[in-house]
């Protein structure tokens, strides 16, 4: 049996350390219209949301790519911080 699991949160959690630092102003250049990667950021941690349909133009209802939203989406999100957990973590905001 391979000791290689998927990745789930609590997986992403332990092997997020080995995982790079972006800044905020790196964070920002991935907003899906500078560059083609699409990135937002949730407590700490910087996701990779290229993928999602609902992300493709750099925005999600009043949500925009490329920021940190742990302040706005923990005030007002329809959906629990588990909306992140099917998305990649690519690395720590600084």
């Amino acid at each position: 049996m391979s000791d290689l699991l998927p990745l789930s949160n609590d997986n992403q959690a332990a092997s997020s350390t080995l995982l790079p630092t972006y800044t905020r102003s790196q964070l920002a250049l991935r907003n899906g219209q500078d560059r083609d990667e699409i990135w937002v950021a949730y407590r700490g941690l910087v996701y990779d949301v290229t993928r999602s349909r609902l992300w493709k133009r750099g925005n999600h209802y009043e949500h925009w790519a490329g920021q940190d939203l742990t302040k706005e989406l923990d005030q007002d999100a329809p959906h629990t911080p588990n909306v992140f957990d099917k998305f990649p973590v690519i690395g720590h905001l600084a």
